[in-house]
């Protein structure tokens, strides 16, 4: 009786057809730098002084969902509390910056400050400056975006302005002069 290895062969194609099927089908895809799904949208801004100031600074702006993180850096400001809004037109050509317009205000809200409500969507109350003329503003933001629609920054002037925002006058918090300016961009 001649003896045959067929289980030997079976074992060794169904091996060899898993591998090909599993090459076929290669399971759930993870696009690199973070999940499924996870689109950023950028803009940014350059302020320039205006008002006769010495203020000049920069802006960024980052969307993740519905949450915009706002980074603003302010160098050759007087030391103390500096109102800081976004304001409805991209226009920072006038000396005194009135060129930009009133605050960024979409929703139709009463002016207020950061951690109050309701408040402009441009309301971003105040940024404090050290004696060194250089400041940090850093919020978490919902209510802006920086991709195209009512609610987007683009287009529109970041603005610093002499004096602090008292977060309650209406319109535009009694922040004084507009000593710096500049129009946010995509990036």
């Amino acid at each position: 009786m001649k003896r045959t290895h067929t289980n030997g062969r079976w074992g060794i194609l169904f091996g060899f057809g898993l591998l090909l099927s599993s090459a076929a089908c290669p399971g759930p895809q993870v696009k690199p730098g973070g999940g499924e799904g996870t689109a950023k949208a950028e803009a940014m801004s350059t302020l320039e002084a205006r008002s006769g100031s010495g203020a000049s600074g920069d802006a960024s702006f980052v969307q993740e969902g519905d949450t915009v993180k706002v980074v603003v850096n302010i160098k050759g400001a007087t030391p103390g509390e500096h109102g800081l809004h976004i304001h409805e037109k991209g226009d920072c050509s006038a000396a005194d910056a009135a060129s930009a317009g009133p605050h960024f205000n979409p929703h139709k809200m009463d002016h207020g400050g950061l951690e109050q409500g309701p408040r402009h969507a441009g309301d971003l109350g105040n940024i404090t400056v050290g004696a060194d003329g250089t400041g940090k503003l850093e919020a978490m933001l919902k209510g802006i975006t920086v991709t195209a629609g009512d609610s987007s920054v683009l287009g529109r002037a970041i603005v610093l302005h002499e004096k602090p925002d008292d977060l309650r006058t209406q319109p535009s918090g009694n922040s004084g002069a507009r000593i710096g300016c500049g129009v946010i961009t995509g990036k």
